[in-house]
């Protein structure tokens, strides 16, 4: 490429980049920003960006140039040439080499360019030859010259295989996969071997390293980082989420054996963490971390224990001298590395190492002494706890003969994390520090593994906990009695009880964990006594005081004391229960039950207005009504006289948060629909068709209706007070619903709320269809009432009535919660809503409404070809307000947001099944519109939704080709003039079918198909309808192999249609589904050892 600019010009460019970059004026940078954008979309952009390069006066110029090349190089539509990708390539490491001592970021942007132009070029051939694969030879001559080339060679390497192993979103996954896989079979050993080599020679000359030098320093960082990338790399392309890989298996290559049989590979990293300074540790123990985590199966049992033993050798030299783990980079890794030791492999293998006593031993020490100084680096005691939690809960199952010392070492574990946290109580009240018991999140992880370790020995933990609650609980109640005891001392004590409390709920429920002995639920008894007693004690002082934490540690234990002793599937005969009778009187059950009851009115009437404790304590309720009316204990909980308290007085006098006078916010309202979806279950009890008893529990909720139409009336009303009471009542209204899983009780809801209340619901979503936390949750119950969960399909006793009021219902809300009006035109008058809250304002409502118009479509509830015989137009609108809604929605929105992909899908899948007539009858942008979101969720990460598509597709193929069967018959009836036009459509725009065609069977051959039968069904449409385009598409993927696969790709293919008719009936769908099962697997057999055949997946992409 020459140059033809004039230096005015480079000038220009170098003053606007120094604006956009260094200028603190925003509008100046604005107006920068605007110039460049005209810079990188002009068509001669390209040879601007050399233009900087040769001749730029300034580093930020350059970054420029090298980020507009990335951004040519990646553009899926209108790519670069090969030879242009061929020659910006070799510009890039000629300048790399002739200049390298760029500014960082600019060596790193053109690295990033040289990365991106290898992976997309990956498999781009010039004379049988691939020409973007030379990676170890294109940084060879970096490797052989300066230190500083040696850096630029060596991230020029990990880049590319950070690059490499990530996919973006605008290439297709099977792409990325194919080129992930291509590059780990044939270079990617090769670039490992290269850099435990460069870090052998690193280990040999560290006595003479200068890490003083930048430039050594920096080498040496770059080598470890290359290689914790080939380490990390996603050798099987199943790591989706980075942050739940912290105990996964490495699925390192069979032909990488000989590296991982060499125990100076493992030695390697072991030397380099003692020799070199504790700054570059980090990476070297994430490699050990790594290395540790390979899979099992890469040894057999002989080479796995040789291998353990040295892994083993290396942990306990490092915990031996442990200085190093000062530092919490290092710290954090190490503890990784241990947790990995249960993770990849098992007691019975570890007790046999040589040394295993003595290591185990140096484990307990280590993490006794970590949990003891809990302020430092918390977040990574995880995995000291995974670690020992794994331990215990392999004891009942370890066979090996040699002792595994865990009865010494797990006690003094769980007394270390245990008296940990009591201690901490008081220095952190004291310094004013962060309390670890707000992140309940992280508490409850910690419970859980907790709960496990604390089972092992469980004898000695429970003596533990005895002694400890009984001291603090004594000192504390002395503190209450003490007219001079300062607050601080009592907030120390509260602290104490409240781990306590949370421990003890822990161990309790990790009873499930092991097979109990009697005695051990009499120390269960024990433990549950005391929380009990503690509870009546705060419990009496409410009025005056209270301690939120210690009440939510409270409802902790509560749960876990339900899980394990409250159902039917307990023993009632258990010591536990003895132990109660004995202390607290509570001879069984039932009076078990009544202080679970007591305990949760009691909350609600004091802590009401505090969220966290009423939500919890809610849930608690929900979770007891939860397996009533069915149980054999279903008469216990509803003739408690506390539970026919609830029933007959769920007013805010009695219960607080059931108030409007409060300043929260109208979202906090939520946990109102747990406590009615609880109480409905407990009324279902004994309801039956005493329409008596129904009348009296929906009073309240009666007179909050006839309150509301009472404001409606008016013309002024208090607006907040209104629609706190009309959410309030909607949320009350949806959990009755959800509870009212029987025909006969939901008929009396439905006969109580239609039509006598639907206008003001109505009225509701007229007045604040602008304001989501009043429309969402009317739309929420409109959706939770038209859902036919009550029987089977086919109860056609749901009068008429109801189906025309639910199927109407969306043009009704038209307006709800996304900017519509009434009339569905005032959408137009609201503007542009900011995309972080266009899900909030708009597409939250769009996805109800979708849900809702789906479940009134397929309940069951009617007939729908009676709205045409009666001349009903509530369908119509239905569908027709379906289609607005759609088609406000941007492509992008309906694949970006999970909830609204769901709702749309399923609603489409309704529609495509018993309303394609409807599908055909829309205008062809509307038609284009839905297939293409169809074709784009094929694709989909979410299985449902993938699923969804191919049933809509499934639909919409056997529609079209019954159509053209139909068209091509001599038939008295002519067709309908919507199929005629749907037909005409389709065949102005066959590249839309036929792109799904491809996709689909792309997905199947080189993708890890998780719905193959799915796909299967509209697969032998598509083909039927398009039987020219799959014979090229079949002869382009055949002519991809290698000359000597072609004849048995070819015989896949045939193989695939052998026994096909040229129709769709069920017999002929279910032939075609198994020969497509037996098409895969002799397709991945032929294609295994091949690299070619993804030039087909480019075309199919």
């Amino acid at each position: 490429m020459k140059l033809h600019f004039k230096p005015n010009k480079t000038l220009e460019y170098n003053n606007l980049c120094k604006q956009l970059y260094e200028t603190t004026d925003t509008a100046t940078r604005l107006q920068a920003e605007k110039a460049l954008v005209e810079f990188t979309n002009s068509p001669d952009c390209l040879s601007k960006c050399q233009l900087l390069l040769e001749r730029g006066s300034s580093s930020y110029s350059q970054l420029l140039a090298a980020t507009c090349l990335t951004k040519l190089v990646s553009r899926t539509n209108n790519p670069l040439p090969l030879e242009q990708r061929i020659d910006i390539r070799n510009y890039v490491l000629n300048y790399l080499a002739t200049r390298p001592k760029l500014a960082t970021f600019v060596t790193q942007a053109l690295i990033q360019l040289y990365a991106r132009i290898t992976k997309l070029g990956w498999f781009d051939c010039q004379k049988d030859e691939y020409v973007f694969r030379n990676v170890i030879t294109d940084v060879t001559r970096f490797l052989q010259d300066s230190v500083e080339h040696c850096i630029i060679g060596v991230t020029i390497l990990s880049q590319l295989t950070n690059e490499i192993n990530q996919a973006d979103t605008t290439h297709p996954l099977t792409k990325h996969r194919k080129i992930a896989s291509s590059f780990r079979d044939s270079s990617l050993f090769d670039i490992f071997t290269l850099s435990c080599n460069l870090l052998k020679q690193v280990r040999k000359l560290s006595f003479n390293l200068n890490l003083n030098d930048e430039s050594q320093h920096g080498l040496l960082m770059q080598l470890l980082k290359l290689t914790h990338n080939c380490l990390n790399f996603d050798f099987i392309g199943t790591s989706t989420d980075e942050s739940s890989d912290d105990l996964c298996t490495v699925q390192i290559p069979t032909s990488w054996r000989s590296a991982f049989l060499d125990s100076s590979t493992l030695q390697l990293f072991f030397d380099l963490y003692h020799s070199i300074p504790p700054s570059f540790s980090p990476l070297v123990l994430s490699c050990l971390v790594q290395i540790a985590s390979v899979r099992r199966s890469l040894f057999n049992n002989a080479e796995r224990a040789k291998f353990l033993s040295h892994l083993v050798d290396g942990v306990k030299r490092i915990l031996e001298n442990p200085q190093s783990l000062s530092d919490p980079n290092n710290y954090h890794e190490f503890c990784r590395l241990l947790a990995r030791l249960k993770s990849n492999y098992q007691l019975g293998e570890l007790v046999k190492v040589e040394n295993y006593p003595e290591v185990i031993r140096l484990i307990a020490n280590f993490t006794v002494t970590s949990l003891q100084h809990w302020e430092f680096a918390p977040n990574s005691v995880h995995y000291l706890l995974s670690l020992w939690q794994r331990l215990a809960a392999s004891v009942p199952y370890v066979k090996a003969t040699e002792p595994h010392m865990l009865e010494t070492y797990t006690p003094e574990v769980t007394k270390a994390y245990i008296t940990s946290r009591l201690e901490s109580v008081h220095i952190i009240l004291r310094d004013g520090l962060e309390d670890p018991l707000d992140d309940t999140g992280l508490v409850q992880q910690q419970l859980d593994q907790l709960s496990t370790i604390g089972r092992c020995e469980y004898e000695k933990t429970c003596a533990l906990l005895v002694q400890l609650f009984d001291q603090s609980a004594q000192s504390y109640q002395e503190l209450l009695q003490s007219a001079t005891a300062s607050p601080m001392d009592v907030a120390v004590q509260e602290g104490r009880l409240t781990w306590l409390v949370y421990i003890i709920g822990a161990v309790i429920g990790g009873r499930v964990s092991f097979a109990s002995t009697d005695e051990q639920d009499a120390m269960d008894g024990e433990l549950v006594c005391r929380v009990l007693q503690l509870m009546n004690l705060t419990d009496s002082r409410l009025a005056q005081a209270g301690n939120e934490k210690l009440e939510l540690a409270m409802l902790s234990f509560f749960e876990q004391f339900r899980k394990i002793y409250i159902g039917d599937q307990v023993q009632k005969s258990s010591k536990l229960y003895r132990r109660l009778s004995e202390v607290l009187g509570l001879n069984d059950e039932t009076m078990v039950l009544s202080v679970f009851i007591g305990k949760i009115i009691t909350n609600l009437k004091y802590w009401g207005r505090c969220e966290p404790i009423t939500s919890k304590t809610l849930q608690l309720l929900n979770d007891l009504s939860i397996g009533y009316p069915f149980g054999k204990s279903s008469g216990k909980l509803v003739k408690l006289s506390a539970v026919q308290f609830m029933l007959n007085n769920h007013t805010s006098e009695h219960f607080s948060f059931l108030g409007i006078n409060n300043q929260s916010n109208l979202t906090d309202m939520r946990c109102r629909t747990t406590f009615y979806t609880a109480l409905g279950r407990l009324l279902m009890v004994d309801l039956g068709e005493d329409e008596d008893q129904y009348e009296q529990f929906m009073l309240p909720l009666t007179a909050a209706f006839e309150t509301v139409a009472q404001m409606f009336s008016t013309n002024t009303f208090n607006e907040q007070e209104a629609k706190r009471t009309l959410v309030g009542l909607v949320r009350d209204l949806r959990g009755i619903a959800f509870a009212f899983n029987a025909k006969t009780s939901f008929m009396m809801l439905f006969e109580w709320i239609y039509p006598s209340y639907m206008p003001i619901l109505q009225r509701a979503i007229e007045l604040w269809y602008h304001d989501p936390a009043c429309t969402t949750p009317v739309l929420k119950l409109m959706a939770e009432l038209v859902h036919n969960r009550y029987e089977p399909p086919g109860w056609q006793g749901f009068v008429s009535a109801s189906a025309t009021a639910w199927v109407s219902m969306p043009s009704c809300v038209l307006p709800a919660p996304i900017y519509l009006c009434s009339a569905g035109n005032r959408i137009l008058t609201l503007g542009e809503v900011p995309k972080d809250q266009v899900y909030a304002l708009k597409l939250k409502g769009i996805s109800i409404c979708f849900s809702m118009l789906k479940a009134a479509l397929s309940g069951s509830y009617v007939n729908f070809g009676v709205f045409r015989l009666y001349g009903d137009d509530a369908l119509d609108n239905a569908l027709q307000t379906f289609i607005k809604l759609l088609l406000s929605i941007p492509h992008s929105d309906l694949l970006d947001y999970p909830k609204l992909s769901q709702s749309y899908y399923s609603l489409l899948e309704v529609l495509t099944q018993d309303h394609m007539n409807f599908i055909a009858s829309l205008e062809p942008h509307v038609i284009m519109y839905i297939l293409s979101s169809i074709s784009e969720g094929l694709t989909a990460l979410d299985t449902m939704v993938c699923t969804g598509c191919c049933s809509c597709l499934d639909h919409i193929v056997t529609y079209l080709f019954k159509q053209l069967s139909r068209s091509t018959k001599k038939r008295t009836t002519p067709l309908t003039q919507e199929s005629d036009r749907f037909l005409h459509i389709m065949q102005q725009h066959p590249e839309m079918i036929q792109q799904m065609l491809s996709t689909v069977l792309n997905i199947i051959i080189f993708e890890d198909c998780r719905n193959q039968w799915s796909m299967s069904r509209p697969l032998l449409g598509l083909i039927l309808l398009n039987e020219k385009y799959f014979s090229d598409l079949r002869n382009s993927i055949v002519n991809s192999q290698p000359p000597e696969k072609q004849q048995a790709m070819h015989l896949c293919f045939e193989n695939l249609m052998e026994g096909i008719e040229r129709n769709l009936l069920t017999k002929n769908r279910d032939r075609f589904t198994q020969n497509l099962s037996a098409f895969r697997r002799e397709v991945n057999d032929s294609m295994k050892n091949s690299t070619y055949g993804v030039n087909s997946n480019d075309m199919m992409s």
